[in-house]
């Protein structure tokens, strides 16, 4: 029989930047997540892979401190950096968000504030936790904007979510990610809402501005061919479990759980690819 949790990963260390070890979480008696494990290097990124309700969001909300009301932890441990997030308080949870640990959603339009212009949005890390004037906060947020590529960025950055394309606006939640430098970037989703002509763009930035600041990252994903280009480790979930974990060419190259084989057999090009890399 498979074991339901097959890995060919060495243990968390550590040198790991982020550390999820038999994390669950439940609502009521209801187990949404059921001991979760996975390891983020700095400069490193781990992928998560799995059909939605699998927990995957649920796993980077966690991270943040994020979970929705009603649901709590009842088990494991989440590190960063060697700290205990499950320790933190409130107001230790605030400063931590987007200056140490930063996220990028799945849905640019919602991320964004409709009523406020995107300098302002991305300035405000920087005016709220960095002490910025107005001034310098949109100077910065300007220069922010021109380094993930949105064009015009002087111009852009004084419009509203509303007057930017889908690729422009992730652009700028990615510009706001960054505005705190944080050390890892939960990446949830990042192009879901994209035209296909834009997903790869996007994720070439995040690798790019990555490599840059030495970012560790989760890059939570359904697609396996994204998988195959931006992840180092993979982790595979299903309804709330982990079911495998490894290198990604290995998880990818010869899947070890039926689950996992179950969704290379679906994308074909993706297991004979990782097998020629192996």
């Amino acid at each position: 029989m498979t074991d339901p949790r097959s890995t060919r990963d060495a243990p968390s260390g550590a040198s790991d930047l982020l550390a999820i070890d038999n994390l669950s979480v439940a609502v009521g008696s209801l187990s949404i997540l059921d001991g979760i494990s996975l390891s983020v290097e700095a400069g490193a990124t781990t992928g998560v892979v799995g059909e939605s309700g699998s927990g995957k969001s649920m796993t980077a909300l966690s991270v943040l401190g994020m979970l929705p009301g009603g649901l709590h932890v009842t088990g494991g441990s989440i590190r960063y950096a060697g700290r205990d997030l499950l320790a933190l308080d409130r107001e230790a949870w605030r400063l931590l968000r987007g200056t140490e640990i930063a996220m990028v959603f799945q849905d640019p339009l919602a991320a964004l504030d409709p009523v406020m212009r995107i300098d302002d949005q991305v300035g405000e890390v920087l005016s709220k936790r960095q002490g910025f004037t107005r001034r310098q906060a949109r100077a910065a947020a300007v220069e922010l904007l021109a380094r993930v590529d949105l064009p015009e960025p002087d111009v852009k950055a004084r419009m509203y979510p509303h007057q930017l394309s889908g690729g422009q606006r992730q652009r700028a939640v990615i510009a706001m990610a960054l505005a705190g430098k944080p050390k890892l970037i939960l990446a949830d989703e990042p192009t879901t809402a994209l035209d296909v002509s834009v997903q790869a763009k996007v994720l070439d930035l995040l690798r790019r501005v990555q490599a840059e600041d030495d970012l560790g990252m989760v890059l939570i994903s359904h697609d396996l061919r994204v998988m195959t280009h931006y992840s180092d480790k993979l982790v595979v979930m299903r309804n709330g479990q982990v079911v495998e974990t490894g290198e990604t060419k290995a998880v990818l190259g010869h899947p070890q759980h039926e689950y996992t084989r179950h969704l290379v057999a679906n994308v074909p090009t993706v297991g004979r690819r990782m097998r020629e890399f192996s």
